[in-house]
Formats: C-alpha cells, sequence, structure tokens
C-alpha cells in the first residue's frame, strides 16, 4: 500500500472540514590490526553530517579506534560508554564507509541527509485551540469533581481514568518522561508535576542541562506539551486532568526546530532517563529519516543497533518505554509496505519494504510497548497502524467525528490536552493513544512501586480489557473492508492485548 503522509506521528490529518492535527555482553578489548582509513579529500565547501559508530559496550571507543574515527575526518561529540555508542560528526562523504572497516567498530551509519543542522523552521499541520467560549461552556458543565475542561475530555472515562482517580491520582515518586519536541513546564496544568531534574535538551546527541533547555521555543511544535499535559496534567482546579495527574513528568527535548528525530538525539534521551530516575517513556514519533530501517542497509542497521543499544539500557534500569504504532494505516504485519516517504531529509521515493526486516524505531524494538489507537466509539481509530504481533495495546488517540463521534458533552472526536503559552487544544493520532498508555503505565508503577519493567509491561497487559476484531472494519461506512484484524478477542491486531484500563491499574 502506497499513501502520502506527515514525516512523524506528532499529530494525524483529518478529513476535509475536519480537524488537521497533524543484549548487552561486555566483551574484551580486541587486538588492533592495521586497517587503511585513508580518507577521501573534502572539499572546503563540504557539509557536516551526524553518525553513530557502535563499538563493543561497557569501554567506550578504544584509542585504536579514536584515532581511526579521526583518520577519517571524524570529530566524536560524545559517546556512550555504557552501551557503545559514539556520536561523530564528519564533513567526509565516505566516513561511514571507512570507519566500518575498523576493527572494534560493530557498525556505523550517517544518522541523516541534511547537512548541520537542519533547514526547516515550522511543522506541518496545527491543533485546533479552544476558544474562550468553548472553555466557558465545558467549564459551566464541569462538576465539583472535575478540573473545568474535563467534560471534554471523553478519552478519560473510555479508559476508566476518572474512576482510578477516585482511588489515587498516582504517586510523586514515579516521573514519566517525554521524548519528544519540547516541553512548556511553565504551563499552569503542567508546572505542578514537572521535574526538572529528569528534563534535559539531547538534540545535538549530547545532553544541554541549561535551565529551560528542554521548552519548544517560538514556532516549534506544541506535540510534546499536548503528550505531557495527557499523562499528568496536574488536578487542580485549572484546565485538563491527565490520566496520572499525581505523577511527575519530564521533558527530553530531541526534535530538530524542523521537527525531525535523529538518532543521535533518541539515544541520549532514553540514556538521560536512564539514569535520571525516570520511570516511563512516552515515545510518539519514528526516528527519521527512515520510516523503516532496513537491517541489510549498513547505514539503516547502525541506527537500529544505536537505538536498540539504548532501549535495553533503559530497561535494564527499570524502565518501561512506551511508543506510537504510528498514523499510516499500515499493517505492520504484512508481508511488505510501499513506503514512499523515506528518507524524508532528501529525496523520498517509493520503496517496497518488509517490516520484519526494516523496522520503524523505537516502535518495532524488542520490549518497546507498541501502542494503536482507538476513537470515541472504542474501535480502531481510521489512521492508526496496526499488525497481529506487533501492537501491545490499545487507547484512545481520537478520531473525525465523521467516523467516531463522542457522547455529550464532548463535542470533538479528537484529544484535549495543554499547548504551550497557557492554553489547550485537540490533536489527533497513535501519538495522542501513547501517553494514555504511559500514565496507565505510571499508575501500575505507583501501586506496585517496586515492580520491574517487566512486572509493570505484565499487569499493563493482563488488566488490559480485552477487545475483539472489528470485524468487518468499514470506518467510512462505505461497505468497502478499510483494514483486516488477525487474532483472538485476547490479543489481535486492532487491540493488541486490548484498551488500557486505569482503573484496574490502581485496585490490582
Amino acid at each position: 500500500m502506497t499513501a502520502s503522509h506527515s514525516r512523524s506521528r506528532r499529530a494525524v490529518a483529518i478529513p476535509v472540514g475536519m480537524v488537521m492535527a497533524s543484549a548487552f555482553a561486555f566483551l574484551p578489548n580486541i587486538q588492533a590490526v592495521a586497517v587503511d582509513t585513508e580518507a577521501a579529500p573534502v572539499t572546503a565547501d563540504a557539509t557536516s553530517l551526524s553518525y553513530v559508530v557502535n563499538v563493543f559496550p561497557g569501554f567506550g571507543p578504544s584509542q585504536y579506534v579514536r584515532k581511526a574515527i579521526a583518520k577519517a575526518g571524524g570529530t566524536i561529540v560524545t559517546s556512550y560508554d555504557r552501551i557503545g555508542v559514539v556520536v561523530v560528526h564528519s564533513t567526509n562523504p565516505d566516513f561511514a564507509k571507512l570507519i566500518r572497516k575498523v576493527p572494534g567498530v560493530q557498525s556505523a551509519g550517517n544518522t541523516r541527509n541534511a547537512p548541520l543542522p537542519a533547514q526547516s523552521t515550522t511543522d506541518e499541520g496545527a491543533p485546533k485551540a479552544l476558544s474562550a467560549a468553548e472553555i466557558a461552556s465545558a467549564t459551566a458543565g464541569a462538576t465539583a469533581a472535575q478540573d473545568p475542561l474535563e467534560p471534554l475530555q471523553w478519552d478519560l472515562p473510555a479508559i476508566k481514568a476518572d474512576k482510578a482517580h477516585e482511588k489515587t491520582l498516582g504517586s510523586r515518586r514515579v516521573t514519566v518522561a517525554v521524548i519528544d519536541t519540547g516541553v512548556d513546564d511553565t504551563h499552569p496544568d503542567i508546572a505542578p508535576n514537572f521535574d526538572r531534574a529528569a528534563s534535559v535538551n539531547c538534540v545535538t546527541g549530547k545532553p544541554d542541562t541549561t535551565d529551560g533547555a528542554w521548552r519548544p521555543t517560538t514556532g516549534e511544535s506544541p506535540h510534546g506539551t499536548h503528550v505531557a499535559g495527557e499523562i499528568a496534567a496536574a488536578k487542580n482546579g485549572i484546565g485538563v486532568t491527565g490520566v496520572a495527574p499525581g505523577v511527575k513528568v519530564s521533558g527530553i527535548k530531541v526534535s530538530t526546530t524542523a521537527g525531525y528525530f535523529y538518532t543521535e538525539a533518541v539515544v541520549c534521551g532514553f540514556v538521560w532517563a536512564a539514569e535520571h530516575g525516570v520511570d516511563i517513556t512516552n515515545n510518539s514519533y519514528y526516528t527519521d529519516p527512515w520510516y523503516f530501517n532496513c537491517k541489510n542497509d549498513p547505514d539503516q542497521k547502525a541506527l537500529v543497533d544505536a537505538i536498540t543499544r539504548a532501549t535495553r539500557y533503559a530497561e535494564h534500569k527499570g524502565v518501561v518505554n512506551v511508543a506510537a504504532a504510528g498514523n499510516e494505516s499500515y499493517d505492520l504485519a504484512a508481508d511488505e509496505i510501499t513506503d514512499p516517504v523515506s528518507p524524508n531529509d532528501a529525496t523520498p521515493s517509493d520503496r517496497v519494504v518488509d517490516p520484519s526486516e526494516c523496522y520503524d524505531i523505537p516502535t518495532q524494538l524488542p520490549g518497546v510497548v507498541t501502542v494503536s489507537s482507538t476513537g470515541a466509539k472504542g474501535i480502531k481509530s481510521s489512521f492508526s497502524n496496526h499488525g497481529l504481533g506487533v501492537i501491545d495495546i490499545a487507547a484512545p488517540g481520537g478520531d473525525s467525528t465523521r467516523f467516531q463521534t463522542p457522547a455529550p458533552p464532548a463535542t470533538s472526536g479528537l484529544i484535549l490536552g495543554p499547548l504551550p503559552g497557557g492554553t489547550w487544544g485537540y490533536m489527533a493520532g497513535t501519538s495522542m493513544a501513547t501517553p494514555h498508555v504511559a500514565g496507565v503505565a505510571a499508575l501500575i508503577k505507583s501501586t506496585h512501586p517496586h515492580a520491574s519493567a517487566a512486572l509493570v509491561k505484565a499487569l499493563l497487559y493482563a488488566e488490559a480489557d480485552a477487545t475483539p476484531c472489528t470485524d468487518p472494519y468499514d470506518i467510512d461506512g462505505d461497505g468497502k473492508v478499510d483494514a483486516v484484524c488477525e487474532g483472538r478477542k485476547n490479543y489481535n491486531g486492532f487491540y493488541g492485548h486490548g484498551v488500557a484500563d486505569a482503573l484496574d491499574a490502581v485496585t490490582k
């Protein structure tokens, strides 16, 4: 199947007339062997690209590898020694090819095609901000137990979060990191629960702890702020309520001003989370520039290797990693998929890939919780990717009211959340489903504070509400099947183990 779509899953386009939202191994040092790393001539106007060089975990690059990197025209930006991932910049177009020949280098590849830094400055699509009249109307209908805009949040009762809040709001000892476009921690719904010590800017691949570096700047995507609010907007008499309004949330900014999520930044994000007390990470993106990274391509293989090491390291440290399935209506268990958008920072072309060999990262990596999206009627969202054996769990991510209309007083089929600057608005996508699952995982961790990452995931799946396949799935009612669901009630390609259940998370 072939379709043209936005490069990331920050938001999804809704039809015309609707809103547009847009194994660790500690190995000994090996014997250095002479190798020809003669770099190709570099012209004075050559552009600098970023690379990951993967070496044996636990030691960092040996002196021999460091010298080889320099000889091939590379400059080390930072090295994550525990997982053996080195971030390098080089103007030599043959850098990766040369460094892959060096003993001690397990894989290496360029993380992008665009020069450093990326050229674009704006995001695609925009959320629909609430008007003053909509805020006033919702506030008038709120009960004493609700935050003012909670009547518009049909997604909370859809996962029984409203009932869960009667038991507990979650523990302040639990932190969810939003690895994303940045979080506006000054927003009144986010500020009370924001964890500054667990926040950072990782865009260059090297942590920047400057105060406020985790925030989106003017003109950057509001995506990360919206996601953070869905997870942990405080129950404080202001705005909306998060799924886990008593836990902490941090911002780990990994996207460029152009909205690209490059490998070195994502690796930095997972390692930072692992080493700064984070319990759950939310990942509502795919790692640019390849939607699917094929292991038979040496550059793409290096990106898969690097992020796999980072996610495994985080899980080894007790972190549960939750990721969005994507918004292209792909069957990720199909024999083949046509990817028309890669590489998205150069000239893309249609390429046919096998999704069992070419991975959407971090979504399809081992151990990562993969989330599909449902709408207000509780069935798979029109845009959501699916696939038996790929989808682990489902949660509300919204859909067009043309397909799934919520019950009053809610009026939009999309998901309401905070926007930078102290406002609120609607967005939709598996990007919005993922924070619901991250929030439920945070409630489980609050209830079972000593649970390992593996146990939190096991409880997440066991407590989900089993949801049978929607069959036939004709979301637009035109008499044609729009997607095929495979599997049984307790585990299938649309909903995985079922829809996340916040009430069970705090009572079982």
